[in-house]
């Protein structure tokens, strides 16, 4: 088995698509799998499986590396063009509330996840970390649906780039202190490249603010014109930043993706490159979208931001592959941070905080006063958001990148 698996990441298929990743994307050096097993996924107290799909011309390759056994893979007959068909159906389905998903989910699952279920049935993994090829990182892996229910029901799921994988290790700080910006009222118009920009404040992310203040004693709130430039120096004090704004991430240049602040100044990339984060857990768009038109990239620039998050030393991201509703944004993000400051890892959170919204039932997101946060979260948005917080339009757009467990 070790064997045909060396002769397989060694055959010049798989070293062309390799070496064609940039080192942003190249989530997962596979002659390193063995190390990444005895250094990554056995030390880890609830076990987790490294599953990395690599897309060819006529068929999909499933690595998948566990705790007990060396890596191994799955082979799937399917043509890339046909599997980029089912991704960009999935994703048209996934950014409409009024979609029929189910389908497209199931077709994708059959091709991603089936393949491997008795590998993760026996493994018994309540956890997988996933490291996404091509056109894949369009698409959440928890909005998968079996038949039955969801991916994300079943698995908390961790993202990683390149980066993770240095720093898969640390704790969460017990006694978070946050920092949390929102661009909520006022309207800005401008223009970034060759791309003229319209963006209206949002203002259920104000009381998202207001909500994760509440929740946790001491935040900075920062919310309109005081979110600016200024607070960037400060970053650094902080182990947790939430930022409640619009930002677009691009194929483009660095300078042409960016994080709007409240005074319609930005944050470019670049600007990112030069801070130091290393007492940051967290970092968190709940507003960002990777805008794809009707055509998909290579997915670089999603992952991208979360390599360069990590590169400030921050242990990790979450960020949102579409445009979500104002309302339903709030309704997840204080379900997150509930589960989270109910001792859950970031990982677990964001997946009990989904389970919430496909459910109804708040009570998995642990014993908390901040349950009835979320309890007036959830009256005070419109009934026909409210009756849909189940469909992965609302629940599954955001992924975490880095190290979530």
């Amino acid at each position: 088995m070790r064997g045909t698996f060396n002769e397989f990441i060694n055959s010049p298929e798989i070293v062309a698509i390799i070496q064609q990743l940039s080192p942003r994307v190249q989530t997962v050096n596979l002659s390193q799998l063995t190390n990444i097993r005895s250094d990554i996924l056995q030390p880890l107290e609830k076990k987790a499986v490294l599953i990395q799909p690599l897309i060819l011309e006529d068929r999909l390759e499933l690595v998948i590396t566990t705790a007990e056994s060396p890596p191994f893979r799955r082979t799937v007959t399917v043509k890339k063009q046909d599997l980029n068909r089912s991704i960009l159906e999935f994703r048209i389905a996934l950014e409409n509330p009024k979609s029929e998903v189910k389908t497209p989910a199931k077709k994708l699952y059959d091709m991603l996840v089936k393949p491997l279920e008795n590998d993760l049935s026996a493994t018994q993994a309540q956890s997988i970390i996933y490291a996404p090829d091509g056109q894949l990182r369009y698409i959440p892996l928890a909005a998968l649906y079996d038949g039955k229910q969801w991916l994300g029901q079943r698995f908390a799921i961790n993202n990683i780039t390149a980066m993770s994988l240095t720093k898969f290790t640390g704790e969460t700080a017990a006694k978070p202190r946050v920092l949390a910006g929102a661009f909520a009222t006022g309207r800005y118009n401008f223009e970034r490249g060759s791309t003229r920009f319209a963006f209206s404040g949002l203002p259920f992310a104000g009381l998202e603010v207001e909500n994760l203040a509440a929740m946790v004693p001491g935040t900075t709130k920062l919310i309109d014109r005081e979110f600016n430039r200024a607070m960037i120096p400060r970053l650094p004090d902080y182990t947790i930043i939430h930022l409640a704004t619009h930002a677009i991430f691009t194929t483009g240049k660095p300078e042409d993706s960016f994080i709007l602040l409240g005074d319609a100044d930005v944050i470019t990339m670049p600007d990112i490159q030069t801070l130091s984060l290393l007492n940051v857990d967290l970092v968190v768009l709940s507003a960002c979208q990777t805008g794809i038109g009707g055509k998909l990239g290579n997915g670089e620039e999603i992952l991208g931001f979360g390599y360069q998050i990590q590169e400030t030393g921050a242990k990790a991201a979450i960020a949102s592959l579409w445009r979500v509703d104002d309302g339903g944004t709030q309704a997840l993000m204080v379900a997150f941070y509930t589960a989270l400051l109910s001792g859950n890892s970031k990982a677990e959170a964001l997946q009990k905080a989904q389970i919430a919204l496909i459910t109804g039932d708040d009570s998995v997101l642990g014993r908390s006063a901040n349950l009835s946060i979320l309890a007036q979260t959830r009256s005070g948005l419109k009934p026909s958001v409210a009756s849909h917080l189940h469909h992965p339009y609302y629940w599954a757009p955001f992924i975490l990148i880095g190290n979530g467990l």
